[in-house]
């Protein structure tokens, strides 16, 4: 960037990141009451309520084996037939690094609003892929359209539609510094104090603005305040396996994606992804959804050592499966659930050496 943002337009500068940080918000905020509102309806709990106590996983788990059976399946169908009428009759979609990098090619509101929506409705009904991606790309959208109304110039597009993305992070997981980070770090790649100021109130603003309607979420509960020596022993010596691992799911994940081509194939894959997803739910209950479920449990140590192992293995498939049918969504869920479920089965060859140290520490750190 060649120009000091907050002194060459401040007002409007001013205006465009208070407007993009309500925006951001909001749209999280309504895709969050969407996936809660469809899940409930879908798998038949908490239905006096859109924000409730019940968790995903408990509500997936004392249903019935034949609705979530169907559940997931109609999920398969909607992922299918919508991202291929989607792919072949929407305009051709720029994603956000897309248009972070190129400001003056906007995001096609219409095809950048469905594929959001298409994400939210089929992790709702138990896609394993994660809900990150949606409200990012409406943050972004959003400030797009921000920038263009008010007339900012190619490199204050640039930040506020990063701003923006971050500012979507922030508000569906109230995690406004993350949401900042994932703006200057990923989108950006820089940490130039305006940017960083820049990303700290859009995020801080949308994070505030969806606690109006999600309320104070926690995503994972941790109560481990400390980790003792043999844990940070590990840590240095199974990181380099666990960023191995980390990589490895990064090539696989992008090798199914590269795969995929627009056709009447898609509809039938993504029915075959999600039948297969909907028969091993009924005997592991675990699977459907992003993953919160299986990382809230690996945090608790909850989980036998043969539970977690076929998580592992399953869940991959499962997510290489969904992704390689041509259905869209996060990664960084599932990620998190992955290395967390891989790290249970370090951490249990560890300990029968060096014993000590609670298994959602190990968790929490491989999952990171």
């Amino acid at each position: 960037m060649n120009k000091d943002l907050s002194v060459t337009q401040p007002l409007r500068w001013a205006l465009a990141l208070i407007f993009t940080g309500i925006v951001a918000g909001i749209c999280g905020m309504l895709l969050a009451l969407l996936l809660h509102f469809i899940q409930h309806i879908a798998f038949g709990y908490s239905l006096d309520a859109v924000i409730s106590n019940e968790s995903f996983l408990s509500g997936v788990t004392a249903t019935t084996d034949w609705r979530r059976f169907s559940a997931i399946v109609c999920g398969g169908l909607v992922a299918g037939w919508g991202w291929w009428l989607l792919g072949r009759y929407g305009s051709q979609r720029v994603s956000i690094s897309q248009a972070v990098n190129n400001p003056n090619k906007p995001m096609p509101l219409f095809t950048t609003a469905i594929h959001a929506l298409l994400q939210i409705i089929t992790v709702a009904l138990g896609s394993p892929l994660g809900r990150e991606v949606a409200p990012r790309e409406a943050g972004a959208l959003g400030a797009g359209l921000i920038a263009n109304g008010l007339g900012l110039d190619a490199d204050a597009r640039k930040v506020l539609i990063a701003c923006g993305a971050g500012a979507g992070l922030a508000a569906v997981y109230n995690v406004p510094l993350a949401g900042a980070l994932f703006t200057l770090e990923v989108l950006l790649v820089t940490f130039r104090w305006e940017c960083a100021v820049a990303a700290l109130i859009t995020s801080a603003i949308a994070a505030g603005v969806a606690t109006l309607g999600l309320g104070n979420e926690v995503q994972y509960h941790f109560l481990v305040g400390a980790a003792p020596a043999s844990i940070i022993a590990w840590a240095i010596l199974c990181g380099p396996i666990l960023g191995g691992a980390a990589m490895l799911f990064r090539k696989l994940t992008q090798r199914a994606r590269s795969k995929v081509k627009t056709s009447l194939q898609m509809p039938l894959f993504c029915l075959l992804s999600f039948t297969l997803l909907g028969g091993l739910s009924v005997i592991f209950p675990q699977l459907p959804g992003n993953g919160k479920g299986p990382m809230q449990l690996a945090l608790d140590g909850a989980m036998p050592m043969a539970l977690f192992i076929s998580l592992l293995i399953l869940k991959m498939l499962v997510i290489l499966a969904v992704l390689r049918s041509g259905a869209e969504g996060g990664l960084l869920t599932p990620g998190l659930t992955i290395g967390a479920l891989f790290s249970l089965i370090l951490c249990a060859v560890w300990q029968h050496l060096v014993p000590g140290g609670n298994s959602g520490s190990f968790a929490l750190i491989g999952g990171t």
